[in-house]
């Protein structure tokens, strides 16, 4: 065997020279979503919204069993593109235009296909941007969840012609009336508030409210990498140390969803009965993080709204920010220039749903 066949049969992932637009890629390895995958997901996170922890609660409102997190649906069709995608990514900067489509439950199977949208070539030469439009299916074809994202890719040759520049558009915003058909038809009447922790409905929020979301997780070494293993993201700036060692900050960085997860769980205090995250209109990853750095959240109230044929829920539109190391009782978020206070790391817009 000649070394070019080594290098054949090995797999090392696109470079940023390797993404053309219009290019569609179907990614490898469909995840059946199994109770055990939910069981460690709740061990990593410690989430405790009522839908997604008990069968029992799920059925009394009409779900047929309880769904998996809407973030463990996000993590496992982002984990699927991440071999062609952003195994080499320095980094991933962004998302928009989710939309979850359809409840995932244990057994279904999900597998993930990509389409580029944009590529930018950064002023350095050695990396660009590349744009993706990600769709996650079920084994039934149906659509369970889709997205736009974009990730900074490495330069194999730094002598490889930059591509033309495109940069796609993207919605301020998922409007509201198009994410209620991702739930099935509920029976909230009976929606038991002292089981699901909080007494709080749509109703009680009000726009501009703020939320402290109090408590702090820090994040061990090994569970992050335990979480991004879960969802079988290769990305090698998580995993690597012998290399990371060598580069920028020194160490492996913390998966950006993971901190993502982190926040959803948090604001669980103050936000019990969010029961759905209905699609996500933005995140940015303001500053990597890394093992040791405790995290915080808060959240404020943006904006309200009816779904469209249904009484029975409302909307919530929150942003919420994730900080390390830092306590969220004065509400760090923006400074007056519009740039990011110290230690924010996550600066995520989205809507959920809550009983009325």
């Amino acid at each position: 065997m000649t070394n070019q066949d080594k290098i054949d049969r090995t797999v090392t992932g696109n470079y940023f020279e390797d993404f053309t637009l219009g290019q569609k890629i179907v990614h490898a390895t469909p995840r059946t979503v199994t109770v055990g995958d939910t069981s460690v997901y709740t061990g990593l996170y410690g989430g405790r919204f009522a839908v997604q922890s008990s069968d029992a609660f799920a059925q009394s409102i009409g779900y047929p069993r309880s769904p998996i997190d809407d973030m463990l649906v996000f993590h496992f069709v982002i984990g699927k593109t991440v071999p062609d995608i952003s195994r080499n990514a320095i980094a991933n900067l962004g998302y928009a235009e989710f939309r979850f489509e359809k409840p995932v439950y244990p057994g279904d199977t999900i597998a993930s296909v990509s389409e580029v949208i944009g590529v930018k070539q950064n002023s350095s030469g050695k990396n660009g941007t590349v744009y993706v439009r990600t769709t996650g299916r079920n084994q039934n074809g149906a659509v369970v969840l889709a997205f736009k994202r974009w990730v900074m890719v490495t330069k194999r040759d730094l002598d490889a012609p930059a591509p033309e520049t495109v940069i796609p558009d993207n919605e301020k915003s998922v409007e509201p009336e198009t994410l209620g058909k991702a739930l099935p038809p509920l029976k909230l009447t009976v929606y038991d508030y002292a089981l699901a922790g909080s007494p709080r409905r749509w109703e009680d929020y009000s726009v501009g409210d703020k939320i402290d979301h109090v408590d702090g997780q820090t994040i061990e070494e090994a569970e992050h990498q335990m979480a991004t293993r879960l969802y079988q993201n290769t990305a090698r700036v998580h995993f690597n140390q012998h290399r990371e060692s060598q580069e920028r900050f020194g160490r492996r960085l913390v998966y950006g969803g993971h901190i993502i997860s982190i926040a959803r769980s948090l604001s669980f205090n103050g936000l019990a009965n969010a029961f759905h995250v209905l699609g996500l209109n933005g995140a940015r990853h303001a500053a990597p993080s890394f093992a040791g750095d405790t995290i915080y959240a808060w959240s404020e109230v943006l904006d309200k709204a009816e779904l469209p044929g249904r009484s029975d829920m409302g909307a919530l539109r929150l942003r919420t920010f994730a900080v390390k190391d830092r306590a969220c009782a004065d509400f760090p978020g923006v400074k007056d220039d519009g740039s990011l206070e110290e230690g924010v790391v996550l600066d995520m817009d989205y809507w959920v749903a809550l009983p009325r």
